[in-house]
């Protein structure tokens, strides 16, 4: 089945048969992901058709930041409380998927995807600042389904991007940033968050939004892509839990483009 849709007035068509799931499930009172610590995700029946209830029904306990696939707004980092729900206008997203190796740095030892990194893969896809599509989505390598139940935290700290990194996305014009990494930056920072203050162009330090705020912008963290799914140029669906919060569930899903 075919369909198509317009964006930005550029007729897209894709294939509605061929889409890829690109969340992480969130199992319950089992293995997941989890970031910092948190207690993990849980499920409390409150109903159980197996004991004599007429329907199952729970009560679900979770840090959405923390423990999943997510998507979050600049309402993350500012004092005014701003939903993800308003934020997030775009349906069908065209998108970049690329993949990059971070950097093992000499001095932390730690693992940073530098700007070199992104920019070389953006060049191999033919990108040019200004024109390329709405969506980044960045696998890091190696890849593998342990992605799926990592835990992060001192003892295993994830790659994160250098600032120059999240700068060059902006400057491409990249309105939606998606990894597969617990936060876009070192996730013990004191708080500084630089990276996500540059991808939504709030000042260093500062709680405040301003004109210049890419306040229709998100970041979606702890995504898991596949191997065998390719690099290249793709369209995304990026369906958010209807919260209004800073932070949503999320299940990002990309559709193949097809010719006309």
């Amino acid at each position: 089945m075919t369909g198509s849709v317009l964006s930005n007035s550029l007729d897209l068509s894709f294939e509605s048969n061929l889409w890829i799931d690109i969340s992480i499930p969130l199992r319950f009172n089992g293995r997941q992901p989890n970031a910092f610590g948190v207690d993990p995700a849980t499920a409390k029946p409150l109903g159980d058709t197996r004991t004599g209830s007429s329907v199952n029904y729970e009560q679900y306990t979770f840090i959405p930041h923390c423990s999943g696939t997510h998507t979050e707004c600049v309402g993350h980092i500012t004092h005014q409380r701003i939903s993800v729900r308003d934020c997030l206008q775009d349906v069908i997203i065209p998108a970049y998927l690329i993949s990059a190796e971070p950097l093992k740095m000499a001095e932390t030892g730690e693992l940073e995807i530098t700007r070199r990194s992104v920019e070389t893969a953006l060049s191999e896809m033919g990108a040019a600042s200004g024109t390329s599509p709405k969506a980044l989505i960045i696998r890091t390598l190696p890849n593998d389904d342990r992605k799926l139940t990592a835990e992060y935290g001192e003892q295993n700290i994830p790659p994160y991007f250098s600032p120059d990194a999240v700068q060059l996305i902006v400057d491409f014009g990249f309105k939606h940033l998606l990894c597969d990494l617990p936060s876009i930056d070192r996730i013990y920072d004191e708080g500084k968050l630089i990276n996500h203050r540059i991808f939504w162009n709030v000042e260093e330090g500062s709680c405040e939004i301003n004109e210049a705020t890419r306040i229709d912008s998100t970041i979606t963290e702890l995504i898991y892509v596949p191997n065998e799914v390719e690099d290249g140029e793709y369209l995304l669906n990026l369906q958010i839990a209807p919260f209004e919060s800073d932070c949503a569930p999320s299940r990002p899903v990309l559709i193949h483009k097809t010719e006309r």
